[in-house]
């Protein structure tokens, strides 16, 4: 990784009124956009160290999902589809008529459709421990079935129900699982126990799981229309792996795989130099090629 000449911009903290709610952003650096869509449970603030390491030659645009963080804990609006125009209305709404895309977990299904319904808007995508739906490619990570907290949170009323009082716990568990037991630095801690207590908070961050049925159609449907022509690097770590890739390959015309050793779920705060050694090259190619994808 090239040493930064300067030290890199502070964020900028913008509440930007995008399809119809509120966003709150994090925006810094200048140059070519990229788009950073975080997952559960975590705000903009998850991208902390990759935002240091882009915004010397990037404007990195860091938001908070909708109902997550600081943005409109809306009604309803979980399901993919709504979520990726989210996407394209808070870039046009900061000016960018283009952007490499990055996300993780429940980022992805949105960045994935974006990326198909827009792709003269999304210049480059990088995906990262999450599933595409029903895909096929990821039999043997279900091959017990999703993981436990799926149905849970999908139960409508039930899992906020049942952890008002306890979030600091649960969330404690996520964020350590997401690790490898490491933990986060205790300030993002606090931003990400502060973001997910409260019925509230909880209730919009379970729509997201209650939402994946319809999540799970309309990528079936993006796919069944046409292919993923962007460049695309897929990520993994653990559990996830090459599952994400596997779903990818068959859908996608350029594609890279890789994965991190050694690294929990939540990879932008386990393995941050790691993943900026990724990044770097594939989001600096100005031809937009993806990195060798005979590598393994």
């Amino acid at each position: 990784m090239p040493v930064p000449s300067s030290p890199p911009d502070r964020p900028v903290l913008r509440q930007i009124t995008a399809n119809g709610i509120e966003i709150n952003v994090a925006v810094a650096g200048e140059g070519p956009a990229v788009l950073l869509l975080h997952g559960f449970p975590h705000t903009w603030r998850l991208w902390t160290h990759v935002m240091d390491g882009l915004s010397d030659r990037f404007r990195v645009i860091t938001p908070d999902l909708r109902g997550f963080g600081a943005s409109t804990r809306a009604v309803d609006g979980y399901d993919a589809g709504t979520l990726a125009a989210d996407a394209e209305a808070l870039l046009r709404a900061l000016g960018e008529s283009s952007a490499a895309v990055v996300a993780i977990d429940a980022g992805v299904p949105p960045a994935f459709l974006l990326a198909m319904r827009r792709p003269g808007l999304v210049r480059q995508l990088v995906v990262m421990e999450s599933l595409l739906g029903p895909l096929p490619g990821a039999e043997k990570f279900l091959a017990q079935g999703p993981p436990w907290w799926f149905n849970f949170h999908r139960e409508p009323g039930l899992a906020e129900s049942v952890l008002v009082g306890n979030e600091d716990r649960y969330i404690d568990w996520f964020l350590d699982e997401g690790t490898l037991g490491q933990g986060v630095e205790p300030a993002l801690r606090a931003d990400f126990l502060d973001a997910f207590s409260g019925s509230e908070a909880l209730r919009c961050a379970f729509s997201y799981y209650r939402a994946l049925p319809s999540s799970a159609g309309q990528i079936l449907d993006a796919t069944h229309r046409s292919r993923l022509t962007v460049p695309t690097l897929a990520i993994g770590a653990r559990p996830v792996g090459r599952a994400l890739e596997q779903q990818l390959r068959p859908v996608t015309d350029r594609l890279a795989g890789r994965l991190v050793e050694d690294c929990g779920h939540i990879i932008p705060l386990h393995r941050p130099d790691e993943l900026l050694r990724l990044l770097d090259p594939f989001l600096s190619d100005s031809a937009g090629a993806p990195v060798d994808t005979t590598r393994r």
